[in-house]
């Protein structure tokens, strides 16, 4: 064996690229990583995907470790995403300080670039608070909708609307070059998602896994961390 199968969200994926080259100089594994949506990753592991290693949301690691997937006793936590505004690299910065201010932010914007809206955190999320905003039904044709937030971002980097916009983990906008972060969402329409890691039951690679959550959550890594887009928990 010379990888380390790892089935993640897409929130983690550009904190697992940093520290890949760590990790492979220390075990001799590269990473063999899929990224997406959080409810397609969940649904490839119990399908039977190869998988070494997972990091998801909290509650669907729980959820896996319920059902006999993960290991229980391996969960850990790697921080706080939040759910955020990106723009055009050289496009004016969205700022979206309240509801009404946000509700105009996308009004104004002639295309919405977003993952998934039933699979993934953040699409999952947009589309509860285009509904609370009032306006899902007014923005619906404007909604450019993507398999996950890396993708959404990939092609609001590539946009050629007027004024286009895009909403997804904070951690998705900063690893895409073409983008920039333009705020988190304001309070009332805020969220913030807990990422987690754990070790699958199939594994014959536990021990590699292990080494791979512990650099995850090292306190050596937190600045890295940092970079990535995480928050520690006892922050929000």
């Amino acid at each position: 064996m010379n990888k380390l199968h790892v089935l993640s969200g897409g929130a983690a994926q550009g904190l697992v690229k940093t520290l890949a080259p760590t990790f492979t100089a220390a075990t001799g594994l590269r990473i063999d990583g899929e990224f997406g949506a959080v409810g397609v990753m969940a649904e490839k592991l119990r399908n039977g995907a190869a998988a070494d290693t997972i990091i998801l949301t909290s509650a669907l690691v729980a959820t896996l470790a319920a059902e006999k997937l993960v290991s229980s006793t391996s969960i850990r936590d790697i921080g706080l995403v939040e759910t955020a505004l990106a723009v055009r690299a050289g496009d004016p910065p969205v700022a979206a300080r309240d509801a009404a201010s946000l509700r105009e932010a996308l009004r104004a914007a002639d295309a919405i670039f977003v993952p998934d809206t039933k699979a993934s955190t953040a699409g999952i999320h947009v589309a509860k608070v285009l509904r609370q905003l009032g306006i899902a039904r007014e923005v619906e044709q404007r909604l450019r909708i993507f398999p996950n937030g890396a993708t959404a971002m990939r092609h609001l980097a590539e946009s050629e609307a007027r004024r286009p916009i895009g909403c997804t983990q904070s951690t998705e906008i900063i690893a895409t070059n073409g983008v920039a972060l333009s705020g988190a969402l304001p309070p009332g329409c805020a969220l913030a998602t807990q990422y987690t890691a754990a070790i699958t039951t199939r594994t014959s690679a536990a021990p590699a896994a292990e080494r791979l959550i512990d650099l995850l959550t090292a306190t050596e890594t937190e600045e890295a961390r940092s970079r990535a887009g995480f928050v520690p928990s006892r922050s929000v």
